[in-house]
């Protein structure tokens, strides 16, 4: 009778313990992080088939070539025609104090939307204000408004404010969560990529998302928080 009632015990405490795991087990995905979460700037179709995520160091000589001789054709070819969705995000390494002003910079230009225009003048003339620091830095960045079609006082007073650092701060918390040591970093429906590379190699990851949710990873050149 004992041996009886022992087995039952261990069989109901079995099915109870399974039953347990069913319910309290991590739930795949659940609290993943996503790249695209709450993006401050994004251009394109909302309801885009495809979403592609850019985390960019504005001192980062790949991320210039990106921004200046890749990305042009992506936005001809995919984003004005409706097919992606482009979310631009700010990974400033760690002591880029320059880098985190230059996408506080940025993000005052997107309160004249003029977003993109600022973005790739800021890659443009990376060399001409990468050493510099302070004021200097911050009339540099408010003579590069003027030159895009930004009232330079207004710009100032938006860049004196410190508004926009907490966001470009976010983002970069948001790049280390996901494990992100270098730039450019994309994410093409969440599948990371890593690296510039030549349009060809983009035109062939974007329509393959646009085939199937699901691309392959890959790896490109890629510039580290030691060679930007």
């Amino acid at each position: 009778m004992q041996r009886t009632l022992f087995i039952a015990v261990a069989v109901l405490g079995l099915v109870v313990g399974v039953l347990l795991f069913l319910v309290l087990r991590p739930r795949p995905g659940t609290g993943a992080l996503d790249p695209a979460q709450n993006p401050r700037f994004a251009i394109g179709n909302p309801q885009a088939r495809v979403t592609v995520v850019d985390f960019s160091n504005y001192l980062c000589g790949h991320c210039r070539d990106h921004a200046t001789e890749v990305f042009p054709f992506i936005r001809r070819d995919y984003i004005d025609t409706g097919k992606v969705r482009y979310i631009f995000r700010d990974f400033p390494f760690t002591g880029q104090e320059n880098v985190i002003r230059a996408g506080e910079a940025a993000a005052c230009a997107a309160d004249s939307g003029l977003y993109v225009e600022y973005h790739e003048a800021l890659f443009r003339g990376q060399l001409q204000w990468a050493s510099l620091s302070g004021e200097f830095l911050d009339r540099y960045f408010a003579d590069l408004a003027g030159q895009v079609g930004i009232a330079p006082a207004t710009f100032l007073q938006c860049l004196r404010s410190g508004s926009k650092r907490a966001g470009v701060l976010a983002d970069q918390k948001l790049a280390l969560d996901l494990g992100l040591t270098g730039t450019p970093s994309f994410f093409v429906n969440g599948e990371r990529y890593t690296g510039q590379r030549p349009y060809a190699s983009w035109r062939e990851i974007l329509d393959r998302a646009l085939a199937s949710p699901s691309p392959a990873q890959d790896n490109g050149g890629q510039s580290n928080p030691y060679r930007p």
